[in-house]
């Protein structure tokens, strides 16, 4: 193999460890406040809804889920900038919610985190 060649493959290999990292580091800061309640495997709705597949999603429509009226009614259609206000403090974003007795995340990178992690979940 060439050195041009070689570096590039280390450079390839250093990005896969790096996205690896930020998933694992991502699923971690997800399993703190967020685990409970919801996992990201399809079809597994626990107290909270499977968030699997949820950039994009509007909320309260995931079949099979009892989700509050507030919620259903909210209009709110996930995105990375609705989730990072939503997880901050839910009750700004969608009032009546059933996150109780979550009160938010205030920090911005935890919240980064977990967005990423849905993301790529």
């Amino acid at each position: 193999m060439t050195g041009k060649r070689l570096a590039l493959a280390a450079l390839l290999a250093a990005g896969g460890i790096e996205a690896a990292a930020a998933q694992d580091s991502g699923e971690l800061v997800f399993n703190n406040p967020c685990r409970t309640c919801h996992t990201v495997k399809e079809g597994d709705n626990r107290l909270g809804p499977s968030l699997a597949g949820l950039i994009g999603r509007k909320a309260g429509s995931l079949s099979g889920y009892p989700y509050s009226d507030a919620m259903k009614k909210s209009g709110v259609v996930w995105d990375a900038a609705t989730l990072d206000r939503f997880i901050e403090h839910p009750d700004a974003v969608v009032p009546g919610n059933n996150m109780k007795p979550f009160p938010g995340l205030p920090s911005p990178d935890d919240r980064a985190a977990i967005i990423a992690y849905l993301k790529a979940n």
